[in-house]
């Protein structure tokens, strides 16, 4: 009984995650640019993980949310993340990203710059196709935070000393927010629930920006399939210059509160753990080796 529970679990999941695939190409489809995204091989994968979709469908089917709002906002979450991949990928200079060359190395640094703007404008556009865009204004507030959090990596905090708190700061907005967006679309209209499921979701993005930043002193490793070695390059500040931290116990603690801030939800907290057990903790092996 167990084993089949969990196959049609899974089953369910890979068809959150087709759908949410499908959404994204039929929304660029409708745009001028249809042809090039189609022919890209950098963004044949669209998506990539998926690890925000994954979270918003573990959560959204534990607390019974609607599953076009859980669609639609993980499409939503995962064009404006690709979005800044593009943007990140020129600002870095990386030529490399799933294993295929970067799109900017397809097209070009001002078509990398115009498709990224193109996808989140589409992203905003969708959330107002759904639930009457009650999600909208929180997704355009949490998708500032990630571009305020990059702004203050670049402009202000660059060449500084790499301290926990900053740092935790940064990722937290600079990834955590678009988690806890996934998040919070399990909160079926009750404040309360949302309230909690967003800051667990904070925290569950910060741990992996977190991990993420170790990932990134392993260049020359090609198994990772992206350019690596590029935060120490810019010298911005990263979690992986925290010698006096013992990183991956602060991230254990970070992800029992994100658990442990739900106050006992029996449904929420269910999601959340099956969601840390089966997505994000194979994504943090991979990240920390």
């Amino acid at each position: 009984m167990m084993a089949s529970s969990t196959t049609d679990t899974l089953s369910t999941l890979d068809q959150h995650l087709e759908d949410v695939r499908q959404l994204m190409f039929r929304t660029l489809e409708e745009t001028s640019l249809k042809g090039i995204v189609k022919d890209s091989p950098s963004l044949s994968a669209l998506g990539g993980k998926m690890l925000r979709s994954r979270l918003a469908f573990r959560v959204g089917s534990a607390t019974g949310a609607d599953p076009e709002l859980l669609v639609y906002g993980s499409a939503a979450v995962e064009m404006i993340h690709t979005a800044s991949l593009l943007h990140d990928d020129v600002i870095d200079g990386g030529v490399m990203r799933r294993g295929v060359p970067t799109f900017w190395m397809e097209k070009g640094k001002a078509g990398a710059i115009l498709l990224g703007d193109l996808l989140l404008f589409k992203a905003v556009d969708l959330m107002c196709r759904v639930a009457n865009g009650a999600y909208t204004h929180e997704l355009v507030k949490l998708t500032g935070e990630v571009c305020e959090a990059e702004s203050e990596q670049e402009l202000i905090f660059q060449g500084s000393e790499s301290r926990l708190e900053l740092c935790q700061s940064i990722a937290r907005r600079k990834t955590g927010a678009l988690f806890a967006f996934a998040a919070l679309l399990g909160g079926q209209g009750n404040e309360h629930r949302t309230e909690v499921l967003k800051e667990s979701g904070y925290l569950l993005g910060t741990v992996y920006q977190l991990a993420d930043d170790i990932l990134d002193t392993h260049a020359g490793d090609d198994s990772s399939g992206k350019t690596l070695g590029t935060d120490a390059a810019r010298d911005i500040v990263s979690a992986a210059r925290l010698d006096d931290v013992d990183l991956e116990r602060h991230l254990d603690t970070l992800l029992e509160e994100a658990v442990r801030i739900l106050n006992g939800d029996t449904q929420a907290v269910s999601g959340v753990k099956t969601y840390i057990a089966e997505d994000l903790q194979p994504a943090l092996r991979a990240l920390l080796g």
